[in-house]
C-alpha cells in the first residue's frame, strides 16, 4: 500500500495548482483503501510479482474518488470521513471538474499498462457505475421500491468497483476464466456487504466513527435496506412514518424513523443480509490456492461485516 500511495501521489501531479489541491486533499483524506487493496490481494494471491499491480490498484482508487467527489456534490453533503467535503471546501464546480479530472487521469494510467482486457473491465466498470448513480436518483424519494431493485442499486453503484478490483488481481496474475470469475463474483459480494453494513451505520453508528452525520440517508429521501425492512414488516404507524420520511426528506422525523427501525428488527435483518454476502464472498474464492493473500481475502470479508466505521 505504500508503493500504491507513492504511485498516487506521483500521478496526482498537475500543473493547475487547484486541481492539486483539491485532488491531494480528498485523497490525504484517508478511508480503507479496500478497493485498492483487493487489486493487491488477489494479483498476489495468483502468485503476480510485477509492479503493475500497484498502477492499477491507484487507478481503482482514482475511480473511486472522483465518485466522492460527485457524489458529494451531488447529495450536497458537508461532511465525509470527519473532515469538510471538498464541494465545502472549495465549491460544488472545483469537487466536480477535479473529479473529471481524476476520471481522465485513471483512464491515462490504464492505457500505460498497456491491455485492451484491463481497458475494457474498468470502462465497462466505470459506465455501471454511472448508471448506478443515476438510478440511486431516481429511487430518491421512492417509498414502493423493493428489496431487489435497491440491491441492483448497490450492485451497480458500490459493488462494481470492488467487482472490477477483484478481477483486474486475477488478470494479472494470469488465472484461468473460472478462477477470474470467481475472485469477480467475491468482489460483488464483499462490496454488496460492505455497502449494507454503510446502510446500518447510518442509524447505529457513532459520528465520531463514522465521519459522517448519522440520518444522511434519511435526510436525502433515500430508501436504503433498513427503511425497505420497516414499510414491509412494520405496524401500519410505523410504515406510515418511514414512507413519509422517504418520500419528504430531511431529518424531522429521524427519532421516530429510528425508533421504527429498532423496534423492527431492521439492523439485525440488513446485518445478517450483509453477512450472507461476505459469506458468499470467501466460497467464491474457494479455488484459490492457500496464501496468506487469500487468508486476506477471507478476513476482509469478515471485517466487513464488523466494522464500526
Amino acid at each position: 500500500m505504500k508503493a500504491v500511495d507513492a504511485v498516487i501521489r506521483a500521478r496526482l501531479h498537475s500543473e493547475v495548482v487547484l486541481v492539486r489541491q483539491v485532488a491531494e486533499y480528498i485523497v490525504a483524506g484517508g478511508g480503507k483503501r479496500m478497493r485498492p487493496a483487493l487489486v493487491l490481494l488477489a494479483a498476489q494471491a495468483m502468485g503476480y510479482e510485477g509492479a503493475q499491480h500497484h498502477e492499477l490498484a491507484a487507478v481503482v482508487e482514482f475511480i473511486h474518488t472522483a465518485t466522492l467527489l460527485h457524489d458529494d456534490v451531488v447529495d450536497e453533503s458537508d461532511l465525509r470521513r470527519g473532515r469538510d467535503t471538498a464541494n465545502a471546501l472549495f465549491g460544488n464546480a472545483a469537487s466536480v471538474l477535479v473529479g473529471d479530472f481524476l476520471y481522465s487521469r485513471a483512464f491515462q494510467m490504464m492505457v500505460g499498462v498497456g491491455s485492451m482486457r484491463v481497458m475494457e473491465v474498468l470502462a465497462d466498470a466505470t459506465n455501471v457505475i454511472a448508471e448506478g448513480e443515476v438510478l440511486q436518483l431516481m429511487n430518491c424519494h421512492n417509498a414502493d421500491i423493493d428489496v431487489e431493485e435497491y440491491l441492483q442499486v448497490i450492485r451497480y453503484k458500490t459493488a462494481k468497483l470492488f467487482q472490477a478490483a477483484a478481477r483486474l488481481g486475477g488478470i494479472l496474475g494470469g488465472a484461468d476464466r473460472d478462477v477470474e470469475e470467481g475472485l469477480a463474483r467475491y468482489g460483488m459480494h464483499l462490496g454488496t456487504a460492505f455497502q449494507l453494513i454503510d446502510d446500518v451505520l447510518d442509524y447505529s453508528g457513532e459520528e465520531a466513527e463514522t465521519g459522517k452525520h448519522l440520518g444522511d440517508d434519511l435526510a436525502e429521501g433515500k430508501p436504503t435496506l433498513p427503511l425497505i425492512h420497516v414499510l414491509k414488516h412494520g405496524a401500519p404507524a410505523q410504515a406510515a412514518c418511514v414512507r413519509k420520511a422517504i418520500e419528504e426528506g430531511g431529518r424531522d422525523s429521524f427519532a421516530e424513523v429510528l425508533a421504527a427501525v429498532k423496534a423492527t428488527g431492521a439492523l439485525t435483518a440488513a446485518r445478517e443480509h450483509a453477512r450472507a454476502e461476505a459469506a458468499m464472498a470467501v466460497d467464491a474464492i474457494a479455488q484459490l490456492p492457500a496464501s496468506i493473500y487469500k487468508t486476506a481475502l477471507i478476513e476482509l470479508s469478515a471485517f466487513s461485516v464488523s466494522r464500526k466505521s
